[in-house]
């Protein structure tokens, strides 16, 4: 019924954000439990930044380098939006105490009022579009 439409793109990538932000949640966690550990790195998760790079992909002009052969290299490929995943990063450059740890404590805090907020207004733009094909079906 609803097929390909902008109506189930949104709803994905809210979910995809939901998702990340629950993994966040978690590794900001275990930062947060490692702040005394000697030598512990913190970890971060990155996927905005390719989620968004996709999703920017897909407007591109495709008729510059347009491929003349089929085993020519394409200047641009679309990445689908679909295929990126959040990957969990380890910060390993800086330390920020003479134990080799790394977590400070604030930021953590910060980070994770920050992505509980972002949870809450993704969950609320997930509602609202539930609530739209609700009010189109009455």
């Amino acid at each position: 019924m609803l097929g390909n439409t902008s109506f189930v793109k949104t709803v994905d990538i809210l979910r995809r954000n939901m998702d990340t932000a629950s993994l966040r949640r978690q590794v900001i966690a275990n930062n947060i439990a490692n702040v005394e550990t000697p030598d512990f790195k913190r970890s971060y998760v990155n996927f905005e930044a390719e989620l968004s790079r996709a999703l920017a992909s897909e407007k591109l002009d495709s008729s510059i380098g347009a491929l003349t052969h089929e085993r020519h290299i394409p200047f641009r490929r679309p990445i689908d939006y679909r295929d990126v995943r959040p990957r969990l990063m380890l910060d390993y450059l800086t330390t920020a105490k003479n134990n080799g740890n790394n977590v400070d404590i604030e930021r953590e805090m910060m980070q994770a009022a920050e992505n509980q907020m972002l949870y809450e207004l993704m969950s609320s733009a997930v509602s609202f579009q539930f609530n739209q094909v609700d009010i189109v079906l009455r």
